[in-house]
């Protein structure tokens, strides 16, 4: 035994615990044995490389570290309950394919199960993959697949299963949602079946946040049965999930019951009842009234009393944000001037008091929150400050030193119209007149494809993002140069074309090792604020409310997990 940076090292008792492990994996493992990764962040990359809980708590104690922490005690509570949610209004049908919504992503996370699970801290879980493995450069990932598991129509689920599952999702002519995150990095021809308890992904470039494609932070990729009619969805509600869907009527809700067939531990609710609401206020009233006993979802913006006492709040600190896109391709947002002046006009601090108070904290103009480890904040990137006399000289050397109008679409979701108005009144202080329209969700996301979509073909839109483990999705989807065979810039409603940002953006996506991706993260910020394709004010933390006697709700980083709900 010896020391090292302050540690006592057992280095014996180490040895034997690293044995037998991939390259990637032992380079997480000696990144934290130098002293490069906090304890934090080992966990964070040891479980998405593919390393055990336990074993990473034997590494961490042969380190002279604490264990990580038990997994939570089961929440108080009787089983049997009937929890009541209330749930946005879905945007339409209930599809894995095209499912892209706050709502319709919450009903189907009570049906459906993903390979691994994230949780409030980021890290990896076995769910429906026992465990997994990258090989050396993170270009093949190879899972083992939990055996024993059924369908909620009682089928049992193989191998197969999960390959047309995935072969179904990256397929560049299913038009899926999941293609935003696959899309030149999983094709169907890389979803390979090794044996009967074994799938392997060949990708298309090394990833080595590959892990979060596969969980549900990719909330489309449930696995449904081999062969299965995504169009039959809303029907069916099929998956292996805890519970199983009793009832669905679009635009009012949704019963759910114990799935009979369930592998593990079943769920502690008998039954869900899902209503859905078409706005904050009327959920946030139904909450209050006693309607309800937890909602999906609120912002402080819209339902201040929430937080006053009188509800349990739980707050997720993550990279919750909204993306405020400006065409590049259109006129005067085809100079980088333009865009920066709009940046330049808003307070944030003071946005973040007003809409926030205090749950949320300040944006540059990048996706890297600050949640992520390879965000690089101030001082080495500075934070962008609100300036007007520069904001007048940056349309000035735009071209329009006068002013310009311009329309900005958004939609009617927590915080998000507020936080419109804030941009119309922050842009008219150098003659920028913004014409805002707000919208029901429906509307404004359409059917979410270029063309077809007043989110994605606005001249300045302003929306919505779930949080994700990795920044990966951020970085990809609204942001890589549009290439539609390949999947590649899905959501790029700002049109941006930038080859050096594609560079930066796939080499940080490739590597593991920490350092780099922080090395890669200053490069992608520093260029992105020169750039500012997109505005990112604030990333806030997510809230849920629940009456006082309910517990065991489980907001994730995308999504709300009942399976532990109950009433004391």
């Amino acid at each position: 035994m010896d020391r090292s940076g302050g540690r006592n090292i057992d280095h014996e008792r180490l040895d034997t615990l690293r044995s037998g492990h991939g390259p990637i994996q032992e380079h997480v493992i000696d990144e934290f044995v130098a002293g490069r990764l906090s304890r934090r962040a080992f966990l964070r990359h040891g479980t998405a490389a593919g390393l055990s809980l336990p074993l990473l708590g034997g590494i961490l104690a042969a380190c002279g570290s604490s264990a990580p922490p038990s997994p939570a005690s089961t929440p108080a509570g009787k089983s049997g309950a009937t929890i009541k949610v209330g749930d946005v209004v879905p945007t339409a049908a209930i599809n894995p394919m095209s499912l892209a919504d706050q709502g319709g992503i919450e009903c189907i996370d009570q049906v459906g199960e993903f390979l691994v699970f994230t949780d409030h801290h980021l890290k990896y879980h076995p769910w429906l993959a026992e465990t997994w493995k990258p090989n050396a450069d993170a270009t093949v990932w190879t899972f083992k697949i939990r055996q024993g598991v059924k369908f909620n129509d009682g089928k049992p689920m193989t191998v197969d299963d999960v390959v047309y599952s995935f072969k179904s999702q990256s397929d560049p002519k299913s038009a899926s949602n999941a293609l935003s995150i696959f899309g030149g990095t999983l094709v169907p021809d890389g979803v390979v079946k090794v044996d009967d308890t074994t799938v392997a992904f060949h990708l298309e470039q090394p990833n080595g946040g590959f892990i979060d494609a596969v969980s549900n932070d990719n909330y489309n990729m449930i696995i449904v049965p081999n062969g299965y009619d995504f169009g039959n969805y809303q029907k069916s509600f099929i998956g292996t999930g805890r519970f199983m869907k009793t009832s669905y009527a679009p635009q009012t809700g949704a019963t759910f019951a114990r799935n009979p067939h369930y592998w593990g531990t079943p769920a502690k609710p008998a039954k869900l009842e899902f209503t859905f609401y078409p706005n904050e206020g009327a959920m946030t009233a139904a909450l209050e009234a006693g309607d309800i006993d937890t909602n999906d979802g609120f912002s402080i913006a819209g339902s201040p009393q929430l937080v006053t006492g009188g509800f349990n709040v739980i707050s997720l600190k993550a990279s919750y944000h909204r993306e405020l896109s400006m065409r590049t391709d259109i006129s005067p947002f085809t100079s980088k001037y333009v865009r920066q002046a709009i940046a330049y006009t808003l307070d944030r601090p003071t946005i973040v008091q007003a809409l926030f108070k205090g749950f949320a904290g300040l944006g540059n103009d990048s996706p890297f929150a600050p949640a992520f480890p390879a965000t690089i904040g101030p001082p080495t990137i500075p934070q962008r400050k609100k300036n007007l006399k520069l904001a007048k000289e940056l349309l000035a050397k735009g071209g329009v030193p006068s002013g310009f109008s311009t329309p900005l679409l958004t939609e009617t979701l927590g915080e998000l119209p507020h936080f419109a108005q804030i941009i119309k009144q922050s842009a008219s202080q150098i003659g920028v007149d913004i014409n805002l329209t707000v919208e029901t969700s429906s509307k404004y996301y359409g059917q979410a494809v270029f063309g077809k979509s007043d989110w994605l073909d606005g001249e300045m839109s302003l929306v919505d993002y779930g949080a994700r483990a990795v920044p990966n999705i951020f970085l990809q989807a609204p942001l890589q140069s549009v290439k539609a065979k390949a999947g590649q810039g899905a959501w790029n409603a700002a049109r941006f074309n930038n080859p050096s940002y594609d560079k930066l953006s796939k080499e940080f996506i490739a590597t593991p090792d920490l350092s780099t991706q922080q090395r890669l993260a200053g490069q992608i910020e520093q260029l992105l604020l020169d750039e500012t394709p997109i505005i990112y004010a604030y990333f806030y933390d997510w809230l849920t409310a629940t009456r006082k006697n309910v517990t065991g709700v489980y907001p994730a980083i995308t999504g709300l997990f009942l399976w532990n709900a109950a009433k004391t």
